[in-house]
């Protein structure tokens, strides 16, 4: 039989075969695809039709955060170390992950994944991470995202999801848990 600290050091490791592999896998494809846009999209702010107007790409920086949140100056430095606070406690998640829960697992390597790519690219540049992907219609457009933020999007949107279901879950439980007699308290009715 396991020890506590014996179960719970095995609970995120069981889901390392997906967890590592799928964040890998949207770290690097987020690394190529922007090296692509960076290399290939230019000059920066034209759009590339792809699907007619709808799906374009067009090379953007973006010092700041999702939907340009921009902090002044030191915005770099601060999205760094959020992401890297962000980080930890996915960790921490991940490591409190029962063995075998391929959903939250992957939802976990998801927004890792996409917050590791995004890392890089503040690490390794100074003017900002890479956008390319532009959806809308017209003068109607979502703001320029990169793969990282889908998967960031996404995952967060999953993890959301199955965490609503593990509280659900709980509550019920605590509803249902049956109220302990003791043999004492049956003597005095």
């Amino acid at each position: 039989m396991l020890r506590s600290n014996e179960r719970s050091s095995e609970r995120g490791r069981g889901n390392a075969g997906l967890f590592w592999p799928v964040l890998c896998l949207i770290a690097a494809v987020d690394f190529g695809t922007k090296l692509l846009a960076a290399n290939r999209l230019l000059p920066q702010g034209l759009p590339h039709e792809v699907f007619g107007d709808w799906v374009r790409f067009t090379l953007v920086r973006n010092p700041g955060a999702a939907f340009g949140l921009h902090l002044g100056s030191q915005s770099r430095w601060i999205f760094m170390a959020l992401t890297i606070v962000a980080l930890v406690i996915l960790g921490f998640l991940y490591t409190s992950t029962r063995r075998g829960d391929a959903v939250r697992s992957m939802a976990l390597a998801m927004v890792c994944g996409g917050a590791v790519g995004n890392l890089i690219d503040r690490i390794t540049s100074r003017l900002g991470v890479v956008d390319f992907i532009d959806i809308g219609f017209g003068d109607s457009r979502w703001p320029t995202f990169n793969v990282a933020d889908m998967a960031v999007s996404m995952g967060a949107f999953l993890l959301a999801w199955v965490l609503w279901g593990e509280d659900a879950e709980t509550q019920a439980a605590g509803v249902r848990a049956p109220v302990a007699v003791s043999a004492d308290t049956r003597e005095l009715s």
